[in-house]
C-alpha cells in the first residue's frame, strides 16, 4: 500500500479537538484522522443503503437520530 502525504489546515478549535482525541485514545493525530475516515466511510455506506444512524440512552431509552449532509 502506497502512502501519500497531504496538508490539512484546521482551525484552533478543530486542532484542539484532534489534540484531545489523540490524548484520550492514546493515538497519534494521524491515527485519529484515519479512524475518523473509516468510521465516516462505514456510516456513509449504511446511510446510502437507507439505514439510519441512532444513538440510544441505555438508562432512559431515549433515541436520537443523526442526520448526515
Amino acid at each position: 500500500m502506497t502512502k501519500r502525504t497531504m496538508t490539512l489546515n484546521l482551525t484552533d478549535a478543530e486542532m484542539g479537538v484532534l489534540d484531545e482525541l489523540s490524548a484520550k485514545k492514546d493515538l497519534t493525530k494521524t491515527a485519529v484522522i484515519r479512524q475518523a475516515l473509516r468510521l465516516y466511510q462505514t456510516i456513509d455506506a449504511r446511510v446510502e443503503k437507507g439505514e439510519k444512524l441512532l444513538f440510544e440512552n441505555d438508562a432512559t431509552k431515549e433515541k436520537a437520530e443523526i442526520m448526515l449532509l
